[in-house]
Formats: structure tokens, C-alpha cells, sequence
């Protein structure tokens, strides 16, 4: 069952045309993967869904209206939530009351309670460490506790923009287990990521961005052909270039990403 439909979406930034006809599909616990380099639309992509960016062009369908162009505290409300790049949370405060601000838009404080304890088993880390100031927790904690507070609002498509970004890959277990958690409760995912392997891990579906326009829509058998990723994201003529032009080949394209 397809929760958001996405239908050729043009977007800009002033004059300039970032998203050139993207249209994509994402199902009732669902993972999705949009894979690209730095520039390639992912995060204007997600941007644009949410409501932070409005598009020029297109139909962003999510519970049978389209909300395109829509404010983005009124796509939120209806269960279409962002988790922004850069691991954004409330420094000052502590991990619960970060939580409780995620929830800021439910209306039953039973329920919001209810929902922090559902994110705290997600999280048994974030449990352990709900009365900590939020600014003291290492990067790999403060990015559950941005995934948490989106959870907690109960969404039913999540957005998840780099989530590895700048983690240690000891962390990446932790999220492909939440992930697998989130889906199991019928939430659809939709993830901007630039770490290949990690896209690829959790994916149904991988869909590559390369100039603002989608040119690839592949499972996570992408990831056993480092050929055609290197030509996906340096382009077509990349398939001629020889491996010993990298130290690594294509496989060091793969490692770069991943990194980067």
C-alpha cells in the first residue's frame, strides 16, 4: 500500500532548477534509500516533501491529498515528519525533555507519555540517559534522540536525512535495529544517505539521485556492482575509466562514500 506518492517534482532555489521531475513511491513499512553525492537533490528532496521547500511543479500525494506547497507544520501534523540533517536537538535540555518537545503537537499528555516510553524501548540508551542534558551526549546519541523525537510524534512516513552522517560505524548496528523496529510498526521510511554500503543494507528499494533527476531504481543488489555505482555518480563515461585510475577502483569510490 503506498503511503506517499511523489509525481514530477520540479524545485528551486531562485533561479536555480534542483529537482528536475523526481516521482517515487514509498509503501506502509516500507524502506526507501535515495542515494547521491553531495549536490545530487537528495536533502532538497526530502525538504520539499516535508513542507520546508514548496515545489514549482508536481504532486507530493500523502493520505490521499496532495500536499504540495502546504506549510510544513501542517504536513507534520497529518504524520509526514523530518528528521533534518545535522543531528538537531535542544542542547540546553535534557533527553526527556527533548522527547516531550517532539511530541509538542499531540494533544493527549497520556498518549505523549505513552509514546516516549514506546521511543525509550527503541532506544534503551536514551532511556538510560533521559535526565542528561542532551548537549552532553556523543554524536551517535544525540542522533537517536533527533530519530526519537520524530518518532515520538507517530508518524507515518518518517524522513531521515544522512542519518550515518559523522558517525562511527560502531552505531550503525543501532540504527538498522530501529529502522527494523519502526518498520515492524507499519512506519514507511524514506532516507537521503551518501554511505553506500549502509543505503544499501537496509534497503528495499535504492533509488539513485544524480543532477536533481532520479536515474536509477534498484534494490540492494546495487551494492554488488561498483562498476555501475561509480558510473552513477561520476556519470555514464565512468564505466571506461580504468581501475587503476583510483587506488582502489570502483570499490574506493564505494569506501570514499561511505566516509564522506
Amino acid at each position: 500500500m503506498s503511503l506517499l506518492t511523489v509525481d514530477n517534482l520540479h524545485t528551486y532555489y531562485g533561479n536555480i532548477h534542483a529537482l528536475k521531475g523526481v516521482s517515487l513511491t514509498v509503501n506502509q513499512g516500507e524502506i526507501v534509500t535515495l542515494i547521491g553525492a553531495n549536490g545530487a537533490g537528495k536533502s532538497t528532496t526530502l525538504r520539499t516533501i516535508s513542507g520546508l521547500l514548496a515545489p514549482r511543479q508536481g504532486s507530493i500525494v500523502f493520505g490521499g491529498e496532495n500536499i504540495a506547497g502546504q506549510p510544513a507544520h501542517t504536513i507534520t501534523g497529518r504524520g509526514l515528519v523530518q528528521a533534518p540533517e545535522g543531528r538537531r536537538v535542544f542542547s540546553q535540555l535534557t533527553v526527556q525533555e527533548n522527547l516531550e518537545l517532539g511530541a509538542y503537537l499531540r494533544n493527549s499528555q497520556a498518549e505523549v507519555r505513552a509514546d516516549i516510553e514506546r521511543v525509550f524501548e527503541l532506544f534503551p540508551r536514551l532511556r538510560e540517559r533521559r535526565r542528561q542534558v542532551s548537549g552532553t551526549l556523543s554524536g551517535g546519541e544525540q542522533q537517536m534522540l533527533a530519530i526519537a523525537m520524530a518518532a515520538a510524534r507517530r508518524p507515518a512516513v518518517l524522513l531521515l536525512d544522512e542519518p550515518t552522517q559523522g558517525l562511527a560505524p560502531s552505531i550503525y548496528g543501532i540504527l538498522r535495529e530501529t529502522f527494523d523496529k519502526l518498520t515492524q510498526e507499519g512506519i514507511a521510511l524514506l532516507i537521503a544517505e551518501q554511505n553506500i554500503p549502509f543505503a544499501a543494507s537496509i534497503a528495499s528499494r535504492c533509488m539513485v539521485l544524480r543532477g536533481g533527476r532520479l536515474i536509477l531504481n534498484t534494490g540492494p543488489e546495487l551494492l554488488e556492482q561498483p562498476a555501475k555505482i561509480a558510473a552513477l555518480f561520476l556519470g555514464e563515461d565512468a564505466r571506461d575509466v580504468p581501475a587503476s585510475h583510483s587506488p582502489s577502483g570502483s570499490s574506493g569510490l564505494i569506501q570514499s562514500m561511505a566516509l564522506g
